[in-house]
């Protein structure tokens, strides 16, 4: 069974910097494309950003510069290093990773969630 486990939330105060990190396992087949996505309180999940198997990678207008996303495929590891945080930064910050299944079956899978919070 494949799972997705984020770690690295924390407070931290504006300006500042925070890596997550998320760790993936399950899939003899590798990981496609992983990424994070986030929700803040009352609002609905957005992408944030994301890295394929190649090392493409995507991310929102709002925090292009200020994050960046990496990943160890020989660790099914990824990490999002986040700087110059702002308050509007604050959410849960999920990890997912796309991979396919034996009979070729596309799957997202996410994690439960950590809670980033920007605040002085």
């Amino acid at each position: 069974q494949v799972q997705v486990v984020e770690s690295g939330g924390a407070l931290v105060q504006p300006g500042g910097s925070l890596r997550l990190s998320c760790a993936a396992s399950g899939s003899n087949r590798g990981f496609k494309a992983t990424g994070w996505d986030r929700r803040a309180l009352g609002s609905q999940r957005d992408p944030v950003a994301s890295i394929t198997s190649d090392g493409s990678t995507y991310y929102a207008d709002s925090v292009k510069g200020r994050f960046t996303i990496s990943r160890d495929n020989a660790k099914n590891t990824q990490y999002l290093q986040m700087d110059s945080l702002y308050l509007e930064d604050t959410a849960v910050y999920y990890c997912w990773a796309l991979y396919y299944s034996d009979n070729n079956i596309p799957v997202r899978t996410s994690g439960p969630g950590t809670q980033v919070t920007v605040s002085s």
